[in-house]
């Protein structure tokens, strides 16, 4: 009976972490709160650790101090200013006035309009970040436009959800302040990577549309001329000016002080706070209305991830009491190829779980169990913050659960379909997943900058 129990309990040490993570992903695809998922999976598994023995409730004792961390790192303070930013802007009129314009610049060319909608969604994710935001703007504005005069349903609905989720891989960037603070390394560093992969991005967006547009002019015309009578007026040109300069030097406010080390992201955030404020009061869209509805998603937002920041902290408290990372780390530790083998597991596990969960759960599940791991291996941690970003990019695409997806069903016009949308957004994940071979081929294109800014 003595042998029995004690391999009854060595049993249970070794395999309750690996249920423990698998409880949590079961709760989370029945749509069950994140912060209480793993706050739940963690008092129950820590209760079952401690029945069995092969739990030592000591470790829950740490619980307080690393709240209490949580809730006092500075680099999480630029999440709040980054929504704050975003929230900002979508109510100042500056993406309707920018989608109009540049759609009348780019509307001689055979798929312009589309064109237009890769070069605004980069625009906005430089400014705002917020997929939500610019997605559902460009789909309220271009979407009834393209299909007006002919655009193809699947490449119109394609290329406004794929254009909106570059927000997550060119800075700022809130999954690269997660992944920052979850890889232990400068959300600056971060920011500076990301810049030619996030272009790259949208380059690969624009080259298919012209590409498509080229083989098939049919899916993707010219605007009519009389749609573009008033091109090349004085007044046109003064429209242009209002319309682009304004976000270029708001982006030239938060990105460049951070990439010439003038501010932090967080210091960064701040200012690109009070220049979406300037531009809404410019736009004649500020108001106290405004602003407490400006506050109010910011509010909703933060906590949400400061809720899922104390959910994730006891989990992993939990998973590593009962020695669930030591399990994780052995497991990938020892995977052929070393790096490769490693690289090649942890961008497929976090590419699946982008199909069912959203990637505020991956980054504080799953991160945190590759970073020992990528440490051992000798890892650039900025370079692999940047391959996971990109990585993560694609969950707000991939069915059935693509968040832009969902944002984007919820403007789309009578007569375009869920099955449209799903079809369209196909090709843009492929090129998501090329550009994230070819960062991490040549890791270099992620170096590039942060070594000329370190000289």
């Amino acid at each position: 009976m003595d042998f029995w129990n004690q391999y009854e309990i060595v049993f249970d040490s070794e395999w309750l972490g690996p249920l423990m993570f698998v409880g949590a992903l079961v709760l989370l695809s029945f749509g069950y709160p994140v912060a209480f998922a793993l706050g739940g999976v963690a008092i129950v598994f820590a209760i079952i650790g401690i029945v069995l023995g092969v739990f030592d409730p000591v470790f829950l004792t740490a619980m307080p101090q690393r709240i209490f961390g949580t809730m006092s790192n500075y680099t999480l303070l630029a999440i709040p200013y980054f929504i704050f930013m975003g929230s900002m802007l979508e109510r100042s009129g500056i993406a309707e006035r920018l989608l109009e314009t540049v759609g009348i610049l780019l509307g001689k060319l055979r798929g312009g309009l589309a064109l237009a909608v890769v070069l605004v969604g980069a625009l906005l994710a430089a400014t705002t970040g917020v997929v939500a935001a610019t997605v559902v703007a460009m789909g309220l504005i271009s979407l009834p436009i393209m299909l007006r005069y002919g655009y193809n349903k699947e490449l119109a609905t394609g290329v406004i959800a794929a254009s909106g989720t570059l927000g997550q891989i060119i800075p700022p960037s809130v999954v690269l302040v997660v992944l920052g603070d979850q890889l232990g390394v400068s959300v600056g560093d971060l920011f500076v990577g990301s810049v030619i992969p996030g272009l790259m991005m949208a380059g690969a967006f624009a080259l298919h549309v012209l590409i498509v547009a080229w083989i098939r002019p049919d899916v993707a015309p010219a605007l009519p001329e009389a749609v573009r009578k008033d091109f090349g007026g004085k007044g046109f040109l003064q429209r242009v000016f209002s319309a682009i300069v304004p976000p270029l030097v708001l982006i030239l406010l938060v990105l460049g002080s951070i990439f010439f080390g003038y501010a932090t992201p967080t210091e960064a955030g701040a200012v690109g706070s009070l220049g979406a404020i300037v531009l809404a009061a410019l736009n004649r869209q500020l108001s106290w209305e405004s602003l407490k509805g400006v506050c109010d998603v910011t509010l909703r937002n933060t906590s949400m991830v400061v809720f899922i920041l104390f959910g994730s902290t006891a989990f992993s408290l939990v998973f590593r009491g009962l020695d669930g990372d030591r399990f994780v780390f052995d497991a990938l530790t020892n995977l052929p190829g070393e790096e490769v083998g490693f690289l090649a597991v942890s961008m497929l596990v976090v590419f699946l779980l982008g199909f069912f969960i959203d990637f505020f759960e991956i980054c504080f599940i799953v991160v945190p169990l590759f970073v020992p791991v990528a440490r051992e291996l000798n890892l650039d941690l900025v370079w692999y913050g940047v391959v996971l970003g990109a990585n993560l990019q694609t969950s707000f695409l991939t069915p059935p659960f693509g968040f832009a997806l969902f944002y984007l069903r919820s403007v789309a016009p009578e007569g375009v379909t869920t099955t449209n949308i799903y079809k369209g957004v196909v090709p843009f994940i492929l090129l998501q997943l090329l550009v994230l071979v070819l960062i991490i081929v040549f890791p270099g294109i992620v170096g590039f900058l942060p070594s000329i800014a370190k000289t």
